[in-house]
């Protein structure tokens, strides 16, 4: 007979903020977009998705990001929402508040809103909600 036993859940590793470690892990999976996993193991995927529901202000540390690495994260927490359902967002996507920070810098890429598109089935993304606009 095989063990099932379950984990035991540590509210310590709750995900709760963006600091530089957690920033860092995600960079890392965004290096890894090419992969079915993003790189990350089932347990470091479970443990991230907590980021997917941060609130939109936590990712205004993401400021400090240069572009590319901004467009890194919205990929990443494009195909993330597809792959590992614990990641799904809806209106709430970081990918929104990312976007955000990307268009007032004026470093929106031409093809970034259709590549989006072409891999999401998010219909929030990537401006969000209309009545959060209003």
């Amino acid at each position: 007979m095989r063990n099932l036993s379950v984990g035991a859940w540590d509210p310590a590793e709750q995900i709760s903020e963006l600091n530089d470690s957690v920033l860092a892990e995600l960079l890392a999976a965004a290096e890894c977009l090419d992969r079915e996993d993003l790189g990350l193991s089932a347990a470091d995927a479970s443990r991230l998705a907590a980021t997917a529901r941060l609130p939109a202000a936590a990712w205004q540390r993401a400021a400090a990001l240069d572009d590319e690495q901004l467009i890194g994260l919205v990929r990443l927490y494009t195909l993330a929402e597809g792959r590992f359902p614990e990641w799904e967002a809806g209106s709430a996507s970081p990918v929104i508040a990312l976007c955000r920070l990307l268009r007032r810098r004026g470093a929106w890429p031409a093809d970034l809103t259709a590549w989006i598109k072409a891999r999401s089935d998010n219909k929030f993304l990537p401006y969000g909600s209309l009545a959060d606009r209003l």
